[in-house]
């Protein structure tokens, strides 16, 4: 019963020690009498217990690897806190089983020394600007130098850089200098703006004004030109109308009881405004009066009825 018990328990510790299950993005490698004989890979494998044995195991999937903070001395001299994060890959598990008895703490001193050569070529502005340059010169020292150790870097970031108390408070001083010097120029820029937008207004405005007062006086010379021509035309017609009425009988007796009317008003008028009555010393004065008008009207009425040769002869 003892010895079946002993030969039981042998045979689950050579079945335990034999059948290997490899989970999914891991690989084992396995050393056959101390020496590397091959790499499992994900599922069930046989593995000759007491002759060979899982030497390593390896995930294969990507890790990320914190970097431990430094102080970093940039190109003026100027000392900065770093902190970043490394992501890398195993690619080869043999080459990282026996390329470096530590492959993790290699990459991290390696990714510090690499941060402090590519901070210390650098001005302290540039850092603050060149975050992607910085990170990919370092990824580019890390995945050459990490080949022998079965090791794909495939990126770094930095998390943050922190300078000194001092540096920081002069550079918050020049951002805020900065500041106000543009709000001081957005100022300027604006009232300046708003002189030319006020001038150009006026000017446009004078402008308006002076071509509606161009306009209105052209308007109201067209308006007087027209009025002293419907007058010059009514006066005219009025006058045609006037001679041809004299030329109709008994139009001479019409003109001279007009003027008779005219005399008598312009003495009634007269001696209105002088409130003084004036009357002529006897009234074959008005009668006189009225006899001249008359001889003035019929001067142009028989120059007009005389024939070309009459006309000749009153011009001589």
């Amino acid at each position: 019963m003892e010895v079946a018990l002993i030969l039981l328990v042998i045979a689950v510790i050579f079945i335990v020690r034999t059948f290997k299950i490899v989970p999914q993005q891991n690989a084992w490698v396995v050393e056959r009498l101390g020496k590397y004989d091959r790499t499992l890979t994900p599922g069930l494998k046989f593995v000759i217990p007491f002759v060979e044995r899982v030497a390593y195991k390896h995930s294969l999937k990507e890790v990320p690897l914190d970097v431990p903070s430094q102080v970093c001395i940039t190109r003026d001299n100027t000392q900065l806190q770093v902190d970043g994060i490394l992501y890398f890959q195993v690619t080869d598990p043999m080459r990282a089983s026996y390329g470096s008895s530590n492959y993790i703490v290699a990459i991290t001193q390696l990714a510090q020394t690499t941060l402090r050569s590519v901070i210390g070529k650098m001005e302290l502005d540039k850092t603050f600007e060149e975050r992607d340059i910085i990170n990919a010169s370092v990824v580019s020292a890390l995945d050459e130098a990490a080949l022998n150790w079965g090791v794909k870097v495939l990126r770094y970031e930095i998390k943050d850089l922190t300078p000194p108390a001092p540096i920081l408070h002069a550079m918050q001083a020049q951002i805020t200098a900065e500041r106000e010097k543009r709000a001081l120029i957005a100022a300027s820029e604006g009232r300046r703006q708003e002189q030319i937008n006020i001038a150009t207004g006026e000017r446009e405005a004078f402008i308006a004004r002076s071509e509606g007062e161009k306009q209105a006086e052209i308007n109201t010379a067209q308006g007087e030109a027209a009025a002293i021509v419907a007058v010059a035309d009514a006066t005219a017609d009025a006058i045609r109308k006037i001679a041809a009425a004299i030329q109709q009988p008994g139009g001479e007796q019409a003109v001279q009881l007009k003027v008779a009317e005219k005399a008598v008003d312009a003495y009634a008028n007269l001696a209105r405004v002088n409130n003084t009555m004036i009357v002529p010393g006897h009234m074959g004065e008005v009668a006189g009066l009225i006899g001249t008008a008359m001889a003035l009207m019929k001067k142009p009425a028989q120059g007009g009825a005389t024939s070309p040769g009459g006309g000749a002869g009153a011009a001589r």
